[in-house]
């Protein structure tokens, strides 16, 4: 751990990110530090002892014997210390992320400028970890973003134009791909809007007339985040949209059903849903769009009574074995894009549905 990881130097303090991931992604991030030492520095006559000690904060107050521990040093020199739950969602995830395998052993991981590249699952649990990335061809997209000026278009728009601009990309080859590429493009596209946007705001500072307006800092930090929160479900269906329009799949999006539930997708027509029986009919879908389930795919059993077997996509990686088997015997059908699916066991995947699985079924 000296050798490859911390240094074989003397004491060092790193300035440390403390990460607490909860069974159900429930977050906490403390920023502090990280104190590398020799505890018998000055005992001459003893073999030396190196420790890691780390200050108490909400994080090490939440953890318990038997979580997984991550530590992370990025190359600016801050150590990400990450703490997951045994057996859960996120430890598979960030295990996945490290390329190392969960359990009761200590393991060294390098990465170096020739590592792997970063897919739509890395990105995403990043994006959970707190942790901001930004695609290396950013500068690139300047050209795309600029007739929209310093404004946040509606999300609709804004996926609309990854879709015009990424003209090589067509569900009709693969609407699995197709999905995947338009929302990385969107999400690339909005990141470096944001980055403008934010960085113009941040330079007119945070003063009133009583001086430093720390809740107008607070309000505006909140925004950024909200938006970032909301925007990724409006656009995973947008894109499903355009996908079911492009392959002539019959759909509404929103139906409203029994006690006004409103699935995401109903296939084929609100109508062909009213006239089937409260047993349900041979033909009738639903699909519910979350970008993460967490543990709000229970929300979907309530949707369209009439349809016994519910379908649910998501962008999560990883999804924990007793999760996807708690789906399964709740009758929910997960639906997972094809290049993510390669985040999951095999047993796992012989289960999981692609989004071309589930438009041939429709069909």
């Amino acid at each position: 751990m000296r050798q490859e990881f911390l240094g074989e130097g003397a004491k060092r303090e790193f300035p440390a990110v403390y990460i607490w991931l909860g069974k159900d992604h429930d977050g906490i991030t403390v920023d502090s530090t990280a104190t590398y030492y020799d505890a018998r520095e000055h005992q001459t006559d003893r073999a030396p002892e190196w420790r890691l000690y780390y200050p108490s904060n909400a994080v090490t107050a939440a953890m318990r014997e038997g979580d997984s521990l991550f530590l992370a040093l990025d190359t600016a020199g801050a150590l990400y210390f990450i703490v997951t739950p045994a057996l859960s969602t996120s430890e598979r995830q960030v295990s996945w992320l490290f390329g190392v395998k969960p359990g009761d052993t200590f393991e060294v991981r390098g990465f170096r400028e020739e590592g792997p590249d970063l897919d739509f699952a890395a990105h995403f649990i990043l994006d959970e970890l707190g942790i901001e990335f930004e695609d290396p061809n950013a500068p690139s997209l300047d050209a795309i973003i600029e007739p929209l000026g310093m404004r946040f278009p509606p999300t609709a728009e804004l996926s609309r134009l990854a879709r015009d601009t990424l003209q090589d990309v067509s569900p009709l080859d693969d609407p699995d791909e197709a999905l995947l590429a338009w929302l990385s493009h969107e999400e690339a596209l909005f990141r470096r809007l944001e980055r403008r946007i934010v960085s113009e705001r941040l330079e007119k500072g945070f003063v009133d007339s009583n001086g430093t307006d720390v809740d107008g800092f607070i309000k505006f930090s909140l925004s950024v985040q909200n938006r970032r929160k909301s925007r990724m479900g409006h656009s995973l269906e947008n894109h499903l949209e355009a996908v079911f329009v492009a392959l002539g799949v019959r759909y509404v999006r929103g139906a409203v059903t029994e006690n006004r539930q409103k699935p995401d997708f109903l296939f084929p027509s609100r109508e062909a849903y009213a006239a089937a029986p409260a047993e349900g009919a041979a033909g009738l879908f639903m699909l519910g769009a979350k970008s993460s389930c967490k543990d709000r795919w229970r929300q979907v059993l309530a949707e369209a009574a009439k349809i016994p077997r519910k379908h649910l996509l998501t962008l999560e990686p990883r999804i924990s074995r007793t999760q996807t088997q708690q789906m399964n015997e709740h009758n929910l059908q997960l639906v997972v894009p094809k290049p993510i699916q390669a985040t999951y066991t095999p047993p796992q995947r012989h289960w999981l549905w692609t989004l071309g699985d589930f438009i041939g079924a429709v069909r």
